[in-house]
């Protein structure tokens, strides 16, 4: 019995099914990298992100990692598990947990060994045809809700940029900017990034 309940724990969750949590998720043995966003499993692209995607995560990430050596504040990069709790962060009461391209995390206190619990500072976000309403919609609005402070939207194949900075409680979004533009961050004091050059390397 005790067997038959740890095989049905352990098959590939239902996506139509929105009670998941955090608990349940660990329990998944899946070959495809999954978030939880309020109960509902979404599913990864089964293929590897595209060069363009990785290298742009790499650049920002590597920029981002240098401007902060030595302070408080830690660059992390997917996979990395981030929790977001609405009232409770006990493992079967969390219904959301994303893997940010990149997020950067000033609270040493929200980090544990499975990865973040709470909103990281800034999160950024590469987008690519296939996963555009899950940053735009999903993520957008448990980023909003969980107090992320910033949330940067990187689209390399069209060359934008656009940066949401919560303000009492909700996002205020920049205009869209491009090549030419330099999209300066209101969380990391000082950081700023050039978008001629960063996507004009990517090429």
């Amino acid at each position: 019995m005790e067997q038959d309940k740890e095989k049905a724990i352990l098959k590939e969750p239902d996506i139509s099914y929105g009670g998941y949590t955090y608990a349940e998720y660990l329990t998944w043995n899946m070959e495809e990298m999954v978030e939880l966003i309020k109960g509902k499993v979404f599913k990864k692209a089964a293929a590897a992100p595209k060069r363009i995607h990785q290298k742009a995560a790499a650049s920002l990430g590597t920029k981002l990692f240098n401007f902060l050596e030595g302070h408080i504040c830690e660059v992390y990069f997917a996979p990395f598990d981030v929790r977001l709790p609405v009232k409770s962060k006990k493992d079967d009461k969390v219904n959301t947990v994303v893997q940010p391209d990149i997020c950067v995390v000033c609270d040493p206190e929200k980090l544990d060994d499975r990865g973040c619990i709470g909103a990281p500072d800034l999160v950024v976000e590469i987008m690519s045809l296939g996963n555009k309403q899950l940053e735009l919609q999903y993520k957008y609005e448990v980023y909003e809700e969980s107090g992320v402070k910033e949330y940067w939207l990187l689209d390399p194949d069209a060359l934008t940029s656009l940066v949401y900075n919560l303000v009492n409680g909700k996002y205020q979004p920049s205009k869209l900017m491009t090549t030419g533009d330099i999209v300066k961050s209101m969380v990391i004091k000082g950081f700023k990034l050039d978008l001629e050059e960063f996507f004009g390397d990517l090429s």
